[in-house]
């Protein structure tokens, strides 16, 4: 079974384009013309999904740095700025025939957010942005590499262990996020010391593990014949995933440079 430890790339999002195909290929078996869903232009494939996916992160950048050097006006509406991100992710993810609207739109409100939380720590790490913006794509292109070179290979048990870890993380934020409503919270997971070092490791290793996840799941849909739409949604599964990633180096470097 395909999985995804990215909640928007779930394991049976292609599944009945799949499905679909290999219905209309066993025609051919018959006698009948084999279908390849009309052509191939009204199909997914990966390139498409990689232009999609600048188009994004183009998106992203820009509104990001429309609030970059006024970040204490837009602090108020960074909450409410996640929370519509968050409701339009989950849009995305039941109306996934919505994606080519709801993924832009997606990419601009989270672009605010992290512009606005980019420019307060960069405030108190000068260099700390452009750092994590690094490490993030260098962990992207390297991985992308490795995947394509066959370096890594995507197996059940590598499928498994991600998406268990991933699940994981987010209980953890989840009961963080809680105990933070009451005025505590879980030292490790924001202290600077080795525990809390090590835990953003750990993240961040997982993180770049589900883009892997990412890149085995889009290829596998380019070929299932999914419809066009679809390399939307794969581009808004890669922005959630490199999102996440992006957040979590800009925890660690933060972490690091306390300790300075």
């Amino acid at each position: 079974m395909m999985r995804s430890g990215n909640p928007a790339l779930k394991s049976d999002t292609f599944t009945p384009f799949r499905d679909k195909r290999l219905s209309k290929d066993n025609l051919s078996l018959t006698g009948f013309t084999k279908v390849r869903n009309a052509s191939s232009g009204n199909t997914m494939s990966i390139q498409g999904t990689v232009n999609k996916t600048f188009i994004l992160l183009f998106f992203t950048v820009f509104s990001a740095s429309w609030v970059w050097d006024k970040p204490n006006f837009f602090l108020p509406f960074l909450w409410p700025a996640l929370i519509i991100g968050m409701i339009v992710a989950f849009v995305t993810i039941f109306k996934k025939d919505w994606a080519p609207i709801t993924a832009p739109i997606y990419a601009l409100i989270e672009g605010l957010a992290l512009g606005v939380i980019s420019a307060l720590i960069e405030r108190s790490h000068p260099g700390i942005v452009m750092q994590a913006v690094g490490l993030t794509f260098s962990v992207l292109f390297s991985l992308l590499i490795a995947y394509k070179s066959k370096i890594i290979k995507v197996t059940d048990n590598f499928r498994l262990g991600v998406v268990a870890a991933t699940g994981g993380i987010g209980l953890l934020y989840i009961v963080s996020m809680i105990m933070g409503a009451f005025g505590t919270r879980i030292p490790f997971i924001h202290e600077s010391g080795p525990l809390g070092i090590g835990f953003s490791l750990f993240v961040i290793v997982i993180a770049s593990f589900n883009l892997v996840l990412d890149f085995d799941f889009i290829e596998k849909g380019a070929k299932s014949g999914a419809p066009k739409y679809m390399e939307w949604y794969g581009a808004f599964g890669l922005i959630v995933t490199l999102v996440w990633l992006y957040l979590e180096m800009l925890r660690l470097l933060s972490k690091l440079q306390s300790r300075r």
